[in-house]
């Protein structure tokens, strides 16, 4: 069951420049375990220090976030497109 995984521009340092990857994962947990096998200098911008995705990285399966689809339940479906994207934050001085 073949997924396509798009990683945005941010992440393109920690992957050698890759912007997308095919995973065989059945769900979210396995799909972060895979990238961060596959490129281990990403997994500390997914995870925190107690294992748990981090807040500000968001999912979407089929462009439709990943919380709202049971989250790490979710069993990915063949040719759903995850996009992995981090929350970005600015401010006015």
């Amino acid at each position: 069951m073949p997924v396509r995984v798009l990683l945005p521009n941010a992440f393109h340092k920690h992957t050698n420049g890759t912007k997308e990857i095919q995973s065989s994962a059945e769900n979210l947990p396995a799909l972060i375990a895979e990238i961060e096998t596959t490129f281990p200098a990403l997994g500390s911008h997914l995870r925190d220090e107690k294992g748990e995705v981090r807040r500000f990285i968001n999912f979407y399966v089929n462009d439709e976030d990943i919380r709202f689809l049971g989250n790490e339940k979710y069993v990915f479906q063949d040719g759903d497109e995850v996009l992995v994207i981090p929350s970005i934050a600015g401010g006015c001085c």
